[in-house]
């Protein structure tokens, strides 16, 4: 498990970095597009809606705030008021992810307000994959009038920033794990893991908030705003986790080897990815 994990990551990075960095805004805002609908898809059989019709409104009704989202998030720079829109959405995952966070630790108990209502499950399908796809949008698409990268050097840092943080987690809790972190949420996290990903993912981002080439943003505030990152992400971690355990389902899906489904891959990244955007908008603006 844990070389079919590796293996998947090095083919995973380099894909991300040529996706980012040379694909044009449009075709790369499909290709975030389909990975938000499979994760879509995914969600629906996590929360039981096995019935495949109602899994396809899912789908079509987030198609339909996706491609709003992409008129909007494409065509944002002639708008007079355009930053409404991250004050928006980023406000709404900051509420969101808190929101989460309060189920992860009230868990089992909290299971009973949402585990039998589809609508609340629908909603929170849409809270958390909505803003994260708002976030890589604009971030993708960002840039300074002093730096043309400064989105798409952003955008490769945090996901990469997140994964080395997963990574390390998983490998560091697989070999070293002793004290449970949240047995009733996820029975495989360990302490041991949580302060070791925090430990080296900290470690990355000193080392990128020292050495970056992006020059229009404070590297203290990088540094900041990583960590802040970082620990978005483990909520987002741990509130799949949470679903999927009620569930009673080990992988969202079996897309990647190693990892399970695209849920699986990318659920740190829904929260770390519009929280971070949000702060670095916030702080050039």
């Amino acid at each position: 498990m844990l070389k079919t994990r590796l293996i998947s990551m090095l083919i995973l990075i380099p894909i991300t970095i040529l996706m980012v960095f040379f694909l044009p805004i449009i075709p790369f805002s499909i290709v975030v597009f389909i990975i938000c609908l499979i994760s879509a898809w995914e969600w629906g059989k996590m929360h039981h809606f096995s019935d495949y019709v109602h899994r396809m409104w899912i789908c079509a009704i987030l198609v339909l705030l996706c491609i709003t989202m992409i008129i909007v998030t494409t065509s944002y720079l002639y708008f007079n008021n355009w930053h409404i829109f991250w004050y928006i959405f980023g406000s709404i995952s900051i509420v969101w992810w808190l929101l989460a966070f309060s189920l992860i630790l009230s868990y089992p108990d909290s299971a009973i307000f949402w585990k039998k209502s589809n609508v609340l499950c629908f909603f929170f399908g849409i809270l958390t994959i909505l803003p994260f796809f708002w976030g890589i949008l604009t971030l993708r698409q960002f840039h300074h009038i002093n730096d043309n990268t400064i989105g798409a050097w952003c955008l490769l840092y945090i996901v990469i920033l997140i994964w080395i943080n997963d990574s390390s987690a998983y490998i560091i809790g697989k070999t070293l794990g002793r004290h449970k972190l949240l047995k009733n949420v996820s029975p495989k996290k360990t302490w041991e893991g949580f302060i070791g990903g925090i430990l080296i993912s900290t470690g990355i981002s000193w080392l990128f908030s020292k050495y970056m080439p992006i020059k229009v943003i404070n590297p203290s505030l990088i540094f900041v705003y990583s960590i802040i990152a970082i620990i978005a992400s483990i909520i987002g971690d741990l509130t799949e986790s949470m679903f999927k355990r009620e569930a009673g389902i080990k992988d969202s899906g079996s897309l990647i080897p190693g990892h399970g489904g695209i849920l699986d891959r990318i659920d740190s990244l829904f929260a770390a990815v519009p929280i971070f955007v949000y702060l670095i908008l916030l702080s050039l603006y």
